[in-house]
């Protein structure tokens, strides 16, 4: 008996590894503190939920198109051109079970085997695994503090070879919080035309931002940067939908023709109860939104300025969206902590787990050995009731 080469290549998602590690210690009865999910702690909006109500009521529980209903995808080109400045046609959306479904069938469109992706380390951890499942290679820009995280378009360039096919933007980034200036993005659009080159651009974390910062859909640079770009966004993050699946992409119809094509016969199209629930998120209030940015805001700040007190942790960089901290750890390297050396960000969430009982991910997966990502999307209770875990382990030596 044995498995395809793409079955054992396979990495699982270490996120989702220490997420069911913590919530099987919960089952256990082990009180644990969860930093590690990328999943808000607000339920999804009243409006929302009785909306997938009346659908199911209504008798809307039947197969959709596979690139989802007509109505939803009105209501994405609605949301596009209101607050992306994108002007796109419902032929141009493919709605999928989430936006991870979203960046797969991207890259199953567009890569040969061997072509090359640009993906900004640090990354979030499904990227390479997306591409390499599409039989691409992952070609890894380095940043760190010193570029705030940022991958510019002269780091990109240092890197394109004949085989470069795609460029893969997060922005606002996770795990980083990272933002990309308007500047920064017109210059990688500008050489993404230069050099013939996809852009696949991943904007789910778009309406978690701080400090004023701004989002902008690198889409919006020019009619053939519009034409070479797959915007890929969802429903999960903003509105607290994790579990309804809902991410779209918009492209140009030769994509969207073709991710409609591979959906059909992969899943089909997604929940018809979710469509309709998604439906009333993008055209209803927005106002659950604004609440829950402003208290993931509140925890952001609270949160660095404890992950700063700790002895060994570094967050330089104080992260402009989504709802991570990504602290170096480094200065612990070398340390015994609960008797144990600690030799890698792997040892110390290991030892914080077991130890502490706090879930967080270690940076090694998101391509960032150095760095422990913890998510803020818990209460401030449990946050504080974590990092006073970690405190107290620290302490103790």
């Amino acid at each position: 008996m044995r498995l395809s080469a793409r079955a054992r290549n396979l990495t699982p998602s270490p996120t989702m590894a220490i997420d069911a590690k913590s919530k099987q210690m919960l089952a256990d009865g082990v009180d644990v503190v969860n930093f590690s999910v990328g999943e808000p702690d607000f339920d999804t909006p009243e409006s929302i939920k009785a909306a997938g109500i009346v659908a199911i009521q209504q008798g809307k529980t039947k197969y959709t198109p596979a690139a989802g209903t007509l109505e939803l995808r009105k209501a994405i080109c609605e949301k596009l051109a209101r607050e992306n400045g994108l002007q796109y046609t419902p032929d141009q959306i493919v709605v999928s079970n989430g936006g991870k479904q979203s960046l797969y069938n991207a890259y199953q469109v567009l890569l040969d085997p061997g072509e090359e992706v640009i993906i900004q380390a640090p990354y979030w951890v499904s990227y390479p695994e997306i591409v390499r499942l599409a039989g691409g290679v992952p070609v890894v820009v380095e940043t760190d503090e010193s570029t705030g995280f940022r991958m510019t378009a002269d780091m990109i360039r240092e890197k394109l070879t004949t085989r470069t096919r795609v460029i893969n933007l997060n922005s606002p980034s996770n795990p980083t919080g990272a933002v990309l200036s308007r500047k920064e993005l017109a210059e990688i659009a500008a050489l993404a035309v230069e050099r013939d080159l996809i852009i696949v651009t991943d904007e789910i974390y778009e309406r978690l931002l701080y400090d004023g910062a701004e989002h902008v859909s690198i889409a919006t640079f020019g009619e053939e940067v519009r034409k070479r770009t797959i915007t890929v966004n969802g429903l999960s993050k903003a509105y607290s939908m994790t579990g309804w699946r809902i991410g779209y992409t918009a492209s140009e119809r030769i994509f969207a023709k073709a991710m409609g094509d591979l959906q059909s016969q992969s899943t089909s199209g997604p929940s018809s109860i979710s469509q309709a629930a998604a439906v009333e998120a993008l055209r209803g209030t927005q106002e659950p939104v604004e609440q829950m940015r402003q208290e993931f805001d509140r925890r952001r700040r609270h949160m660095m300025t404890r992950l700063n007190s700790l002895p060994g942790f570094s967050v330089k960089v104080a992260p402009e969206g989504a709802f991570y901290l990504f602290p170096n750890v480094s200065g612990l390297f070398g340390q015994t902590i609960a008797g144990r050396r600690i030799t890698s960000s792997d040892d110390l969430a290991e030892v914080i787990l077991e130890r502490a009982h706090v879930a967080v991910v270690p940076g090694t997966g998101f391509g960032a050995p150095n760095y422990i990502r913890f998510s803020y999307a818990t209460s401030m209770e449990r946050i504080d009731e974590g990092l006073d875990r970690i405190a107290r382990l620290l302490a103790e030596g």
